[in-house]
């Protein structure tokens, strides 16, 4: 394997040289500077969502779902019920978040290659007056689908209840209707779509909906009312920060506006897509969802059906090519995926098939088409 290979995967991604260099200085948690740094970083988020005058910004250390058990855990109180629409593995895992947390779950249960539909949502929020919260994931990375954010919004404001969502691999390139939805809260995380480095996630919170959270949070670090007032007391986090991560990613949103925000980062990623499933078909390989479903964040391929097509072996020799892809995590077909986030573009995404096709023709493989 190359020592820096490219990483077609959801996260974490590759970074530019200017990200990874941002990680060179050590800082104080405590010094100006840094916190300076933190107060920059809160507001940036805010503004690339559109709700700079509803909304607060609160990071939390950790992965992304640390951010999403943090914001499942802060709002949804004991006693409370959540509805969870879940088409995939993500979905899954905030029923798995709540259940432990002592909350009760409802859901709404579909294929991983079929998305929420916001009626069977009214349907559900009409019959059963105790569901008082909703939460979703904006692109269910299990399979790549998108699923309609601002159409479950709508459903979930007209019933008056809070609406949560997982936007873990989507924010910062797809848009969320800048302001026109109404979250209570948002996840996502550094290392996504912002192309940050892993280490942190942070929580897009209505104020008005945190202020009323105090003590609702079944965990002492992942209380996000607590991490805000925190942050508005002393503009300090409670607990040690990750100093270089946050500083790598204050540069990274640097980088972010420099492309043009959400419509810039979010055309490249587009580009990115077209080029790969493009140059995927001409293979012979077959996507698991119709281009109207699929978002550009990553791609999922279904296995070939030629008998020397070996998915370990196809993994290995494109990571001594310098390329890592990720493997599938569906129930309903046997596949891969490939991402197309980072700091990629065309020329990368072109290497990356020659690479492929190169692999196949040393693996035997005469097409990917499946079975």
């Amino acid at each position: 394997m190359t020592e820096t290979p490219y990483l077609l995967t959801p996260g974490p991604l590759t970074t530019s040289a200017a990200t990874k260099a941002a990680m060179l200085r050590d800082w104080g948690s405590r010094d100006a500077a840094f916190i300076e740094l933190n107060a920059r970083v809160r507001a940036r988020l805010v503004e690339i969502a559109g709700v700079v005058d509803s909304h607060v910004a609160v990071p939390v250390q950790g992965s992304g779902t640390f951010a999403v058990e943090a914001m499942l855990g802060s709002f949804v109180p004991a006693g409370g019920v959540c509805l969870v629409l879940r088409n995939g593995a993500y979905g899954a895992r905030m029923v798995d978040i709540l259940t432990r947390a002592g909350r009760e779950v409802r859901e709404i249960v579909e294929p991983e290659n079929r998305p929420i539909d916001p009626a069977a949502v009214d349907a559900r929020l009409a019959a059963e007056a105790e569901i008082g919260h909703v939460a979703v994931v904006q692109c269910e990375t299990t399979s790549g689908i998108l699923n309609p954010v601002e159409g479950i919004g709508e459903v979930v404001a007209r019933h008056g209840r809070s609406y949560l969502i997982d936007a873990m691999s989507a924010f910062g390139a797809l848009p969320l209707g800048q302001g026109q939805v109404a979250f209570d809260a948002l996840a996502a995380s550094s290392n996504k779509c912002l192309e940050g480095v892993p280490g942190f996630g942070f929580v897009l919170c209505r104020e008005a909906a945190l202020a009323g959270c105090a003590g609702r949070a079944h965990s002492l670090s992942l209380d996000l009312h607590d991490q805000w007032r925190g942050f508005e007391g002393n503009a300090q986090w409670r607990f040690t920060p990750p100093t270089h991560v946050l500083a790598a990613f204050d540069q990274a949103l640097t980088e972010h506006a420099a492309e043009g925000g959400v419509q810039g980062r979010g055309g490249r990623y587009g580009e990115n897509c077209r080029i790969l499933v493009d140059g995927m078909r001409r293979l012979g390989f077959e996507t698991l969802l119709p281009d109207g479903l699929q978002a550009p964040i990553i791609v999922t391929f279904l296995m070939p059906g030629d008998p020397r097509f070996v998915f370990a072996e196809f993994y290995n020799r494109l990571g001594d090519k310098g390329f890592l892809i990720y493997p599938g995590k569906l129930t309903v077909a046997d596949s891969f995926r490939i991402g197309c986030i980072g700091h990629l573009g065309a020329a990368e995404m072109r290497a990356a098939l020659a690479a492929i096709e190169e692999t196949l023709a040393e693996m035997g493989v005469e097409n990917g088409s499946p079975a």
